[in-house]
């Protein structure tokens, strides 16, 4: 008996390590495509309810779509109405599981091709095309997903022979509406602790299957189930910022909803699920795979008539959510943070990636805040004011410092999560960018080091020496300009060449080089201090340096980004 269980739970396991598998080869083979299909999301509701349903179709899981919008709302690329669409049409997409495991998982055995199929995707697994060996992992996951829901039904107890087994779940039966409510309330907790709506879902197919619950207490089950479900995306937005914990409530709001306007006609709808059940597949009422099919079919049901009513109340989710969530009122101009990512889990890695790249813009623009400070510390002649961008510089230095290790931290754990190969250049390449992005931040602590010293031997530059000084930042801020212009360029896949950031680089070096000789002439004619000149020169190859940096990102983009 008990190694019956433990193959039950091994079972289960294999089930959900297929899905999980198969949703992260169908992510990798269709990762650029998932992309685009993201980029329709924001036009209405409709669009967002189909988005929805198209990728949680594609990647078999609705927690990872919650998952992935909670994210996308944290990362500002969607807002909170369109993450409310967007999430009504994941619940509908994730009801296309339900029906392959009642349809395949019963009606035929597709354990026989299981074996099989895995040779054909490890054959695949062999190739050299990466999209070859992203579809042997999809295959191979479909595989472990059917193989661990045969071996889930043939190591079920036999009530016939131990009735004993079950008969505490078969005693619920009894209690009227109050049964239903404790098999709503039992398939909330299953699928709370198996994090998968899916999975719970195959396992009331098998008790119905197998004759533990009626088809009412299975259909209260899924009705639990829609509650579960939603507790994933409230745990990914528990360290999000306030829009991702409002998206992540909106999913909350709505299935509750829809689970307490079910139970008011909860006659009505069981009736209505038996005669569409009937009407379309022509079977008779007594048939196990009638009420297997009558179990999908509610859960298809529950989930597009919910989401036809409510997507008339978006705008009225929308309201209730942020009068529960109210926005944080943040002390101090100063704090500067990740905006775009948080330790969430990823449930989607090739789409995690939007939200490195934003994180990336968002940190050219931070490091940029850094040079405006280091150019108020060069004119600054008031020794206190001079402290404060001093003192700023370096925070700043530290503020990239850790912004680059988290980005890298962010980056590490998608890259364990499994990615395509074009995806592992575009993160390859984000390294390189950010470590570029903390050099920046380096060179404006050492520019304020260096004027530091020039105070400490009592050293000024004089209005001329400032003006030149002014130029070659002008130059370096411009090259700001450049560098984000093509960060957002690529970001939105419109990157054709980067001649501006080369010409913008050009500059800056011709007026390093014309500045260096015209300031050797002058040391030449006794005319300058020549402390005061070395102190004078190292900043302008500082910005130089910056100037470097700069062109660097540019360049790594277009190795990769590159339209």
């Amino acid at each position: 008996m008990l190694l019956q269980i433990i193959t039950l739970i091994g079972s289960l396991g294999m089930f959900l390590y297929g899905m999980n598998m198969m949703s992260a080869g169908l992510q990798k083979a269709a990762g650029n495509r998932l992309r685009g299909f993201l980029s329709s999301m924001t036009s209405s509701p409709f669009k967002g309810v189909l988005t929805g349903l198209g990728i949680t179709t594609v990647i078999q899981s609705s927690s990872a779509t919650t998952v992935m919008v909670v994210s996308f709302v944290n990362a500002g690329l969607l807002t909170l109405a369109q993450a409310i669409s967007v999430i009504m049409g994941a619940n509908i997409g994730t009801t296309v599981t339900a029906w392959l495991v009642a349809w395949l998982g019963f009606k035929a055995d597709i354990s026989i091709l299981a074996v099989p199929l895995m040779a054909v995707g490890f054959i695949l697994s062999m190739s050299k095309k990466s999209q070859r060996r992203n579809i042997s992992e999809l295959i191979v996951g479909f595989s472990l997903l059917f193989l661990g829901l045969s071996m889930m039904k043939s190591s079920v107890p036999d009530l016939q022979q131990t009735p004993e087994v079950l008969s505490f779940i078969q005693g619920w039966q009894g209690y009227g509406f109050g049964s239903v409510l404790l098999f709503l309330f039992f398939g909330t907790i299953l699928t709370l602790v198996l994090q998968s709506s899916s999975a719970t879902m195959a396992l009331t197919l098998i008790m119905l299957n197998m004759g533990w619950i009626r088809f009412d207490m299975a259909c209260a089950m899924v009705l639990g189930e829609n509650i579960g479900t939603t507790i994933t995306a409230n745990i990914a937005a528990s360290v999000g910022n306030v829009p991702a914990k409002r998206s992540a409530l909106a999913h909350t709001v709505f299935n509750v909803f829809g689970v307490i306007w079910v139970l008011i006609c909860y006659p009505y709808i069981l009736k209505l699920v038996e005669w569409l059940t009937s009407s379309i597949f022509s079977l008779p009422d007594d048939s196990p795979t009638a009420a297997l099919y009558g179990l999908s079919m509610l859960h298809t049901l529950f989930n597009t008539l919910n989401t036809f009513i409510l997507i008339w109340f978006v705008p009225v989710i929308e309201k209730i959510v942020c009068t529960v969530i109210k926005d944080k009122k943040v002390e101090g101009k100063e704090i500067k943070k990740l905006k775009y990512i948080n330790a969430g889990p990823i449930a989607t890695p090739e789409l995690a990636t939007e939200q490195a790249f934003k994180e990336i813009i968002h940190f050219a623009k931070i490091s940029r805040q850094g040079l405006a400070y280091a150019k108020t510390a060069i004119c600054e002649k008031d020794e206190q004011v001079f402290d404060e961008m001093r003192g700023k510089l370096v925070k700043y230095e530290e503020i990239s410092d850790r912004i680059e290790f988290e980005i890298a931290t962010f980056l590490n754990s998608v890259s364990a999560a499994g990615v395509s190969v074009n995806t592992s250049k575009k993160i390859k390449a984000m390294y390189k960018i950010i470590g570029e992005l903390e050099s920046l931040g380096d060179s404006g602590e050492a520019i304020s080091r260096m004027l530091s010293r020039r105070n400490e031997h009592h050293k000024n530059f004089d209005d001329a020496t400032l003006g030149k000084l002014m130029q070659m930042v002008e130059l370096v801020d411009n090259a700001y300009d450049v560098m984000i212009a093509n960060l957002n360029a690529a970001h939105d896949g419109v990157l054709l060449e980067i001649s501006n950031a080369l010409n913008a680089e050009i500059q800056i070096n011709n007026l390093r080089n014309e500045l260096r000789d015209a300031e050797i002439e002058e040391l030449d004619e006794s005319k300058k201090s020549y402390l005061s000149s070395v102190y004078y020169m190292d900043i302008v190859n500082e910005l130089e340096k910056m100037g470097d940096f700069i062109i660097n990102i540019s360049q790594d983009l277009e190795k990769v980004y590159k339209k």
